[in-house]
């Protein structure tokens, strides 16, 4: 089953259920922490959180796991110059919230 942002997922041992905005602190903490493995890059003009997700992970809809991990919120189009940071195992995010 694909990981998704509006489903309720276990992610914390003991049976704890969370929804979308307690799997974006999970995913956002779990890279402060260096628990997942992340690459950063900066924004050009014109790029959009939905195609990058689809070149990292092949799956567009995916875009809010880069925005949760860069914690700037839910829009697809961002300023240039943003720092994303881009988890590069999208298998690693599944384990925190799938």
């Amino acid at each position: 089953m694909p990981i998704s942002r509006y489903s309720r997922n276990s992610i914390i041992a003991g049976g704890a259920r969370y929804g979308t905005s307690l799997a974006g602190v999970v995913i956002y903490n779990a890279v402060q922490a260096n628990q997942i493995a992340y690459k950063r890059i900066v924004t050009r003009d014109g790029m959009r959180l939905d195609v990058i997700a689809g070149q990292e992970y092949g799956d567009s809809s995916l875009w809010w796991v880069i925005a949760a991990a860069s914690k700037i919120g839910w829009a697809l189009q961002i300023p240039p110059d943003t720092v994303l940071t881009i988890p590069t195992d999208i298998s690693q995010v599944s384990v925190l919230v799938g």
